[in-house]
């Protein structure tokens, strides 16, 4: 049974050993390096928009959540240096080839869409005036956005559309916005950045029409259960994110500790103290009262997870050092005093909750150790273990890959005993063995 067991992990680890050099090999086939944000979704976009003086602009978009950064610049021009000084010349005022002054605007896509910053820029001025606003007048205070992607064009056209019907019913005639992918971003003179921080009473007009769109309340989401004890937060991605798929898949599908785990978009962290940037995902967070104590951006293989886990939920104890370091139980251990005796049940993996071992398999061996002749199906695997000069057979968790224990060929009527420390088990009985 042991050479069938070992069998069956070596196979285990022989297909997980050809599908990681299978994900190796299609990496560097299709980028030609590695890529430190390889495990995880990058929500970081970016979008140009002009809409009249840049000064008050960027300042506009600064205040809107979701918005890491917003840079003042010119684009779409050509002929003409993109500078201050070469944009503002006489000559050019009336020239169509001029740049605009524009705002590259880098935003977080999970926590604010493309279309709410598309609102944003219609709402934000009047894009009916043709290369104006108010009086500024001059083709570089023409309405313009221009994109980066064929995707962001579909949603800042049909956004156009609806803001147009929207102007129609007020009384405002056609947008005069124009709609173009990004040639090239040219930031402007350092001056000019941050130019209402640096100039409060300096000029900042509102040509806004006062025509906004009728956007729904967002979804109010209740943190307050977050904010007691030790919780598992995992942020989510609103659009598909195959690595949060796959964690999934590899780790939550599977996860049953108690250790209570909840979802979240970045938009949704409200009363939370979170320190970890919030543009991948997915991103694991270790909530201790609502205070992150642990963060990871990115995909996490169950060994990784499970190991932080261990010590957010385990600390520098004994069960830390028998299901990380290989460490033994001190015999006659409180737990196993404890557990020795249990009604009928099942003992579970500490940190997945998955079941390892059942009380109709338990004896007593008078080893000072948990003892019983078979661990649960499909639930443990073995390895041999010859440290300090012995010959041991290893028992460790299928799901958490926890060092369990070692088994013996002395149980009772020549069956195996399985010793096991009890620190890295939790029992759960019979009638609530369903819920697993």
């Amino acid at each position: 049974m042991h050479l069938r067991r070992l069998k069956i992990f070596h196979m285990r680890r022989l297909n997980s050993l050809n599908k990681y050099f299978l994900l190796i090999f299609i990496t560097f086939s299709l980028v030609g390096q590695t890529d430190p944000n390889i495990d995880k979704t990058n929500h970081i976009k970016s979008i140009v928009l002009g809409s009249g003086c840049f000064w008050g602009a960027e300042k506009g978009y600064e205040q809107i959540q979701g918005i890491e950064n917003a840079v003042s610049g010119y684009a779409d021009g050509r002929g003409v240096s993109p500078t201050y000084r070469s944009i503002t010349q006489l000559k050019n005022k009336y020239n169509n080839n001029n740049f605009a002054e524009v705002v590259e605007v880098t935003f977080n896509s999970n926590e604010i869409s493309l279309r709410s910053i598309i609102q944003h820029f219609f709402e934000s001025h009047d894009p009916t005036q043709s290369n104006r606003q108010g009086n500024d007048i001059g083709t570089q205070y023409r309405s313009t956005i221009l994109y980066k992607n064929d995707e962001d064009k579909v949603v800042i056209e049909n956004t156009l559309n609806e803001y147009q019907d929207l102007l129609k019913k007020s009384g405002f005639g056609k947008i005069t916005t124009k709609v173009k992918k990004l040639e090239k971003f040219y930031k402007a003179e350092n001056y000019h950045q941050d130019y209402i921080k640096k100039n409060p009473n300096g000029y900042c007009p509102d040509h806004s029409t006062g025509v906004v769109f009728d956007n729904e309340l967002p979804e109010v989401i209740n943190n307050s259960s977050l904010l007691v004890g030790k919780h598992i937060l995992i942020i989510d991605s609103k659009t598909y994110c195959p690595y949060c798929e796959k964690f999934d898949n590899d780790v939550l599908q599977s996860y049953k500790g108690s250790i209570p785990f909840s979802k979240r978009t970045s938009d949704q962290l409200k009363s939370l103290q979170i320190s970890v940037p919030t543009w991948a995902t997915p991103t694991i967070i270790f909530l201790l009262d609502g205070k992150e104590v642990f963060a990871k951006q990115g995909y996490m293989e169950p060994a990784n997870f499970y190991k932080a886990l261990g010590k957010f939920k385990l600390g520098e104890s004994e069960a830390y050092d028998v299901a990380f370091n290989e460490g033994t139980d001190s015999r006659f251990c409180k737990e196993y005093q404890i557990f020795k005796n249990t009604p009928d049940g099942v003992f579970v993996d500490k940190l997945s909750g998955q079941p390892l071992f059942d009380t109709r398999d338990r004896f007593v061996s008078r080893s000072g150790w948990l003892s019983f002749t078979k661990p649960v199906d499909d639930a443990t695997y073995e390895l041999p273990d010859n440290r300090y000069g012995m010959k041991r057979v290893e028992v460790r968790s299928l799901s958490s890959d926890i060092h369990l224990g070692h088994v013996f060929d002395d149980g009772p009527n020549g069956m195996p005993r399985y010793c096991i420390n009890a620190t890295v088990l939790e029992f759960v009985p019979r009638s609530k063995v369903a819920q697993l």
